[in-house]
């Protein structure tokens, strides 16, 4: 009797035992199932805030100049969007010449009905290089200067991403861009200052330099 009552205590407490142990890893299971899937989401938002913060400014105007656009209005970066090219220039006063020599060569019109153009953009400081004369003929001779000015203009509508290459223009011939990140050079002599500017049919990119075309 006594035999029997020995080893069914010892089989009660090997089972208790058994039980706290199973208990214990189960909790402990459970603490690392938890552990993990509380990091895995914090992981996963972390990778997906860089990717979209990295996404973000891929979208964004880059350059030195970018700095002179004004911060609001019409002419802003933000109210260029709403506006196609031709008439987003008008509001920037960075591109006043440019667009008194869009108008003269009458080709508002053309620019702002024109879809998803790259429009390389000289500033009023770009004009200003060319001697007084030279762009006082070419003002004064509508065709050399619509040659100039769709020579500008490419058909496709260019990223950053895209950017580097050589591109058809608007005017019949080529020019090259080199360069990559937030430094291009169109030409090999007109440097970017601001680019992936958007309006509502054109992406654009502001240069320090008129681009002749060879021909």
């Amino acid at each position: 009797m006594f035999t029997l009552r020995s080893k069914t205590v010892a089989a009660l407490l090997a089972a208790g035992a058994l039980a706290t142990g199973l208990t214990a890893c189960s909790s402990g299971s459970s603490s690392n199932s938890a552990s993990s899937s509380a990091s895995s989401p914090a992981s996963s938002t972390s990778t997906g805030s860089t990717g979209s913060s990295a996404a973000a400014m891929t979208d964004q105007p880059f350059g030195a100049a970018c700095a002179a656009v004004p911060k609001d209005g019409a002419g802003s970066f933000s109210g260029m969007a709403k506006d196609p090219v031709a008439t987003a220039a008008s509001n920037n006063p960075l591109l006043s010449t440019l667009v008194t020599a869009v108008k003269t060569a009458g080709l508002v019109d053309t620019l702002n009905s024109a879809q998803n153009v790259t429009v390389f953009a000289p500033t009023n400081d770009a004009f200003a290089k060319l001697p007084k004369d030279t762009l006082a003929a070419v003002l004064a001779d509508k065709a050399k200067l619509t040659k100039i000015l769709t020579y500008h203009v490419s058909p496709t509508r260019l990223a950053p991403t895209a950017l580097a290459g050589t591109h058809k223009t608007l005017e019949g011939s080529d020019l090259s861009v080199t360069g990559s990140g937030e430094d291009f050079t169109v030409n090999t002599n007109a440097k970017v200052l601001c680019g992936n500017v958007q309006t509502a049919n054109a992406t654009v990119y502001i240069v320090d330099t008129v681009l002749m075309p060879t021909s």
